[in-house]
């Protein structure tokens, strides 16, 4: 059944009682908690949460929850997020010439197997626009080279605003994003054809294959500006053998990034990622 839900993402200076205080303030305006994890980070000292209850019966109208609960927060010091079950997010899918990706995540959308629209398509390439078309998604071909990477760049910036794009995913999109651009846009996920942090850049494939390695992987991670090196979200792993060619190698690897960008596309839509620092806690 289809229950309408909030969710909270916490995290907060560790200290004593913050599940008895956070869970009290869903119990006293007469929720019901149906998911709840935590994780305390030690190291770090912080205590990471997230807890989703439903609305039905709640006392708090929705726009009043996230004011009432940030006067219970500000003590605590903590950062945090509130995100209901029937806001449904806008993705926009960024390629270059593979489509496996691409294909995947459009498939999966439209089996239901998570709540998002997919209404753009952005690429460096015209070589997909017939993937869109099949499916309706409008496709934008914008070109990108060092001469005018500025200019193309607030072109992209310009359509994330008028299809009011929440998430950008980038399927094998074979391009680095500026600085400024994520400045100005930072929620991105990317699929990397390697085991992070292994063969960051170009060719992971070829540089696994000369080193001779026995495992290739697939990870995939929010972007930041330095390249390959943002909070990871899920990675998986294959076992090769001598016998495997560098085809061999992306054939293989091909299905890991499928399925890895998949499992961090759901759980970011699902609002199961927290990131701390470099790091994320992923919540089952």
């Amino acid at each position: 059944m289809n229950r309408l839900t909030a969710t909270l993402l916490i995290s907060c200076p560790d200290r004593q009682g913050l599940v008895a205080k956070i869970a009290n303030f869903i119990y006293a305006n007469g929720g019901n908690i149906i998911h709840a994890d935590q994780h305390t980070d030690f190291a770090a000292g912080l205590f990471l949460t997230r807890i989703e209850w439903q609305l039905e019966g709640f006392h708090l109208p929705r726009e009043l929850i996230a004011p009432a609960f940030g006067a219970i927060a500000q003590p605590l010091e903590a950062q945090w997020q509130l995100h209901f079950s029937d806001t449904i997010p806008r993705l926009a899918i960024w390629v270059s010439r593979q489509e496996h990706c691409l294909f995947d995540l459009i498939l999966r959308q439209q089996a239901k197997e998570y709540a998002a629209e997919i209404p753009l398509i952005i690429s460096n390439h015209p070589d997909l626009e017939w993937v869109a078309k099949q499916f309706g998604i409008d496709y934008y071909y914008i070109p990108v080279n060092k001469d005018n990477k500025a200019a193309q760049e607030e072109k992209q910036l310009e359509l994330l605003h008028q299809y009011d794009i929440d998430l950008i995913v980038l399927a094998k999109y074979m391009q680095i994003l500026s600085p400024e651009f994520m400045t100005r846009f930072p929620q991105a996920i990317n699929i990397h054809h390697s085991f992070l942090p292994a063969f960051v850049g170009a060719n992971p494939y070829q540089k696994a294959y000369e080193r001779g390695v026995k495992i290739i992987g697939a990870t995939a991670h929010y972007v930041t500006s330095e390249l390959d090196a943002g909070p990871i979200i899920e990675q998986d792993v294959v076992r090769i053998s001598h016998r495997d060619e560098v085809s061999d190698l992306i054939r293989k690897g091909k299905d890991l990034e499928r399925v890895v960008l998949a499992r961090a596309v759901r759980s970011h839509l699902q609002h199961r990622v927290l990131i701390y620092g470099n790091k994320t806690v992923v919540f089952e």
